[in-house]
């Protein structure tokens, strides 16, 4: 890998844990508890947020014409998500073995923690757990894909692209036909060497 990208490359990962690092503070200060996935409000800040509560028939009758309109489109989809869901998970465990390449674990993707705000209604906690799934869902089929590009075709793009994932800035650059051949199986075995906590599959 070129020695500027990789410098770049550090000091990004260097940020993302600064604002990890950012996010966990705030945490506390919402005097939030994440232990064991599972999220626990103090009582009183559980009482402060029951206050902003919008009851169920107040929350439909206020409801956007618009917005009602567009549910049964935004609902139906999940059909076509859940497919998706079934087929991609289908396919890693079937061929991500046979490439040695250790299966994404689906519930490192998947978090439904909105559920524990007491703010939310009936109908809102419900919107926000198809979200959670939908986006969720398109993380895991992202890091899947992005597996099967390194392990297939680890070549950047001519031109750019927006929202490359993970792996992308190590695979070798347009049109240099002698580094795909000589780093191929490089990045190939690089896939069988990632950390043991990913070889675990839920």
């Amino acid at each position: 890998m070129n020695p500027k990208i990789k410098e770049l490359l550090e000091r990004i990962h260097q940020l993302e844990d600064q604002i990890d690092q950012e996010v966990q503070r705030r945490r506390t200060e919402l005097h939030a508890d994440f232990a064991n996935k599972r999220v626990r409000f103090e009582q009183e800040v559980k009482a402060q947020q029951r206050r902003f509560k919008m009851g169920l028939v107040k929350y439909v009758l206020h409801a956007k014409i618009r917005h009602l309109i567009s549910a049964p489109f935004i609902y139906s989809m999940i059909f076509p998500l859940l497919l998706l869901d079934l087929f991609v998970t289908i396919y890693q465990l079937i061929c991500f073995p046979l490439y040695r390449i250790p299966r994404v674990r689906r519930s490192d993707y998947m978090v439904f923690d909105r559920t524990h705000l007491a703010y939310l209604n009936l109908v809102e906690k419900i919107n926000c757990a198809y979200c959670s799934y939908g986006n969720g869902l398109a993380s895991y089929l992202k890091e899947i894909t992005a597996r099967t590009e390194q392990y297939w075709c680890p070549i950047k793009h001519a031109r750019r692209t927006l929202q490359t994932h993970s792996y992308y800035s190590g695979f070798v650059d347009y049109g240099d036909a002698e580094a795909y051949r000589r780093e191929l199986k490089t990045l190939r075995d690089e896939l069988t060497k990632l950390d043991a906590d990913k070889q675990d599959p839920t």
